[in-house]
């Protein structure tokens, strides 16, 4: 798949929280490529002096129609924090579309289980309609804190059930994702996970236990997108070294050491 690199035009910051924002982007001189459900981009941030590396954001959402895509972006730090300060008209370097996505199954009628928390709901967007419009059926189960972490519930609950955990019981079910109810109440053929890591261990060792296939996006710094830095390797279980930005991030988790 080729990768390109442009500048593209904001057409919207839609701020969800006083540090989470949806940044649209529009590519005002070509068609968008293909862009498959868990691949990300590198950002460059620019009037950000001390930000000197792209930084990956996974790809929230596509509108072909309207030839543009989206970020669900987090500040946490001076190159985010730069990026909520955008405008409309303003442009943003990116680099895309990197990495490997999920897996969209064969035939129909499947059911998916898609397990987030955080920023790592972002993917799971695009994700669950890319699945809807398969036939599939998905069902999102998103964890948070509190009430206030839990994004987009709008959004995700147009292509599919949405299910909720928060840690201190202000909306959804009190816990963690795995202490949710729909894990004992709902069978599925397949498990989806992106979010902190050890939401992502919990969700894998959950699916193993029911011999469920479960991929997951891993969020490890990524410097160059390329495979080329080698900043972002991690190990499989036969102890080889591999780039998460480019043979993945997405994974099957039996891939991994950390599922262990």
């Amino acid at each position: 798949m080729s990768k390109h690199v442009k500048d593209l035009v904001v057409t919207a910051v839609e701020k969800l929280r006083d540090d989470y924002a949806v940044i649209h982007l529009h590519d005002p001189a070509a068609t968008l490529p293909e862009i498959l459900p868990g691949q990300f981009v590198e950002v460059r941030v620019d009037h950000s002096p001390n930000t000197f590396l792209r930084r990956p954001i996974s790809i929230n959402e596509v509108d072909i129609n309207k030839n543009e895509f989206s970020l669900l972006v987090h500040a946490v730090g001076e190159g985010t924090k730069a990026m909520l300060a955008l405008k409309p008209g303003d442009k943003l370097n990116c680099l895309y579309p990197l990495g490997h996505g999920f897996t969209i199954p064969e035939g129909s009628g499947r059911q998916l289980l898609l397990c987030g928390g955080g920023v790592g709901t972002a993917p799971l967007l695009y994700y669950g309609r890319r699945l809807k419009e398969a036939g599939h059926e998905p069902t999102f189960l998103l964890g948070g804190r509190s009430a206030r972490d839990l994004l987009q519930l709008d959004q995700f609950e147009q292509y599919g059930r949405v299910c909720c955990t928060t840690e201190d019981g202000t909306y959804g079910e009190h816990g963690r994702v795995t202490d949710h109810s729909v894990l004992k109440s709902q069978t599925f053929d397949a498990v989806a996970t992106c979010g902190p890591m050890p939401m992502m261990q919990a969700v894998a060792r959950w699916a193993s236990s029911l011999n469920l296939p479960c991929e997951a996006s891993l969020e490890n710094l990524m410097a160059c997108g390329l495979g080329a830095c080698l900043c972002c390797v991690v190990k499989t279980i036969d102890n080889h070294n591999i780039c998460v930005c480019q043979d993945g991030p997405v994974f099957n988790t039996q891939q991994l050491q950390w599922q262990k």
